[in-house]
């Protein structure tokens, strides 16, 4: 009996009879942890997200500059500022800010807009392929541009609003013919691929049927280029991502819930058909509105939302580190484009498509490596 009081006592696990008393071990302490373990790693989790995001913001203002100081005529980085901030000497004034700040400015912001397209449409699908490059957004943007370009001499304000328009009668009928009581990501991207290899077609037909000096600049346009943008390119485009950006994060609030399926997000609340024709209007346009800038740049929106993805330590859609991705992967790439081979000059798009086509073979391998490649 001495031996088995012994134990009782020495075992904290048994309660004391006299007390009342619980193990340190109980359940509310557990619980009590638990919360204080979710807290430490949802702070640290939102202090890298920021260390990130600042960490891409300056990477993006350094290419801005080196963008803005490299070229024929090299300006040094104190008089790029002194000129920005109002300064500096007529000739770099008319240098930088007439000849290269529109284009670098283009660049950036076609770039955010189809990183936070991408990162969009990737999150909502659950599915790697499913950027508007890929799923035909981009080609039906591309394919409206080309035809009021071409039939229309259409430029400007008119462009951007055809190249926009393209963008969202093609996803409609991707929307549509994807619906089966519902929106499957595997099938979407099916859909989609099927009638951006239909608009391809149409707009080889456009290219061939056109005035030779005609079919060569679409087909800049179409292979994605910064040459020659200048401020008239550059203030349609701000006045639209102005209008879409803020919707879109707006839009973004559901996407974790989204994330877990359509019963789940139902059941927390969430209007889920309401919730996914939003953002997948806001990743259209804005789709749309880069391609009417610069043409379909390929593989931005692809490429941009996997990296920021594997730089925050949450998994989640990390649209704003997409957005910055996007940003300075076509700077990056329109820097090279300019200067990698001396005097000759690529389309932006030449470099992004070497950079993101081995991308899409990887995943691809990958895919198939783990049985899913279908």
């Amino acid at each position: 009996m001495r031996d088995l009081t012994a134990g009782a006592v020495e075992n904290p696990a048994v309660p004391d009879g006299r007390t009342g008393g619980r193990s340190p071990e109980r359940p509310d302490a557990r619980l009590t942890t638990a919360v204080a373990d979710v807290v430490r790693a949802r702070r640290s989790g939102r202090i890298r997200s920021a260390v990130v995001c600042g960490t891409l913001g300056a990477a993006v203002l350094a290419a801005l500059c080196v963008s803005l100081a490299v070229g024929d005529l090299f300006v040094p980085l104190g008089e790029v500022v002194a000129t920005l901030a109002g300064g500096g000497d007529g000739g770099a004034r008319f240098v930088i800010l007439e000849l290269r700040l529109p284009r670098a400015l283009i660049g950036l912001l076609v770039g955010a807009a189809f990183g936070l397209s991408g990162a969009v449409f990737q999150t909502l699908l659950r599915n790697p392929l499913a950027s508007p490059d890929v799923i035909g957004i981009s080609s039906g943007a591309g394919a409206a541009g080309v035809l009021a370009s071409v039939a229309f001499g259409a430029s400007g304000y008119a462009l951007s609003a055809s190249a926009l328009l393209g963008a969202l009668m093609t996803a409609t009928a991707i929307y549509a013919l994807a619906w089966r009581g519902g929106v499957a990501g595997y099938r979407l991207v099916l859909v989609g691929i099927g009638i951006g290899a239909a608009l391809s077609s149409m707009i080889s037909h456009l290219l061939t049927s056109s005035d030779l000096s005609e079919a060569q600049n679409a087909l800049a346009w179409l292979t994605g280029s910064l040459n020659g943008r200048s401020w008239d390119q550059l203030r349609p485009l701000v006045v639209a991502l102005a209008l879409l950006v803020p919707p879109t994060f707006l839009a973004a609030r559901p996407l974790r819930a989204l994330q877990l399926g359509d019963e789940t997000a139902v059941g927390l609340g969430t209007r889920v058909e309401r919730a996914r024709l939003a953002l997948v209007f806001c990743a259209v346009a804005l789709a749309g509105v880069a391609t009417a800038a610069a043409g379909p740049v390929a593989f931005v929106a692809f490429v941009s939302a996997p990296i920021a993805r594997r730089l925050v330590p949450r998994r989640g859609a990390a649209l704003l580190p997409a957005a910055l991705t996007g940003a300075l992967i076509v700077l990056v790439a329109d820097f090279a484009a300019q200067h990698l081979l001396g005097s000759t000059q690529f389309p932006v798009g030449v470099v992004t498509g070497v950079i993101g086509a081995p991308y899409l073979l990887w995943l691809l391998a990958r895919a198939n490596r783990a049985g899913r490649g279908g």
